[in-house]
């Protein structure tokens, strides 16, 4: 990850993304979310899960990262009841905690990805890879599902240029399939 390149293409990926930072103590939210915004599209930084909580189901962010230790609601309750939600979600845990008891259970929670603080630059760049790949995947995966249950002369029909409304529809589904494997 050396080169401006593929900072620059990473960039382009994570700026179609939202996400959203749940961290109790200021100045480390204010790094997170400042660092943040130069690659997400929006970013809503929330101090303690319940805020984050209603914030999520309003905005439903494309990645959330959490912390774990936190006053009130911590950081492995709010990923449980973010799963609960939405299984899918991508959780990200940024924490400082060696407590190998906290770390095992937001594995089981299921959360993506676990990364310990102080936070460098390389771990965020690394990160923030990482998220894009899990989302394209996630996406193919949709998209996949989604093309084998469109009717397989659709195609044809297309091509042939019919008139029909439900043609139209479906040309415009193809070609956002089209868009989306180039």
């Amino acid at each position: 990850m050396s080169s401006n390149v593929d900072l620059i293409q990473l960039t382009e990926q994570t700026k179609k993304l939202t996400a959203m930072v749940v961290e109790d103590e200021k100045v480390t939210n204010e790094l997170l979310s400042s660092t943040f915004k130069n690659f997400f599209s929006d970013v809503d930084s929330c101090f303690d899960g319940e805020t984050a909580l209603k914030i999520y189901e309003e905005k439903k962010p494309d990645v959330v990262f959490v912390d774990i230790i936190m006053s009130g609601m911590d950081g492995i309750e709010l990923a449980r009841k973010i799963r609960q939600i939405n299984a899918n979600q991508i959780i990200i845990v940024i924490s400082a905690s060696n407590d190998m008891e906290k770390i095992s259970e937001s594995i089981e929670v299921g959360v993506n990805s676990f990364i310990q603080k102080p936070i460098d630059t390389k771990k965020i760049i690394e990160l923030l890879n990482n998220v894009v790949s899990m989302i394209a995947k996630k996406k193919k995966v949709e998209t996949k599902t989604f093309s084998i249950s469109l009717p397989l002369d659709l195609y044809e029909t297309v091509n042939d240029n019919a008139k029909a409304e439900s043609i139209s529809k479906n040309a415009v589904i193809i070609r956002a399939l089209r868009s989306f494997y180039e």
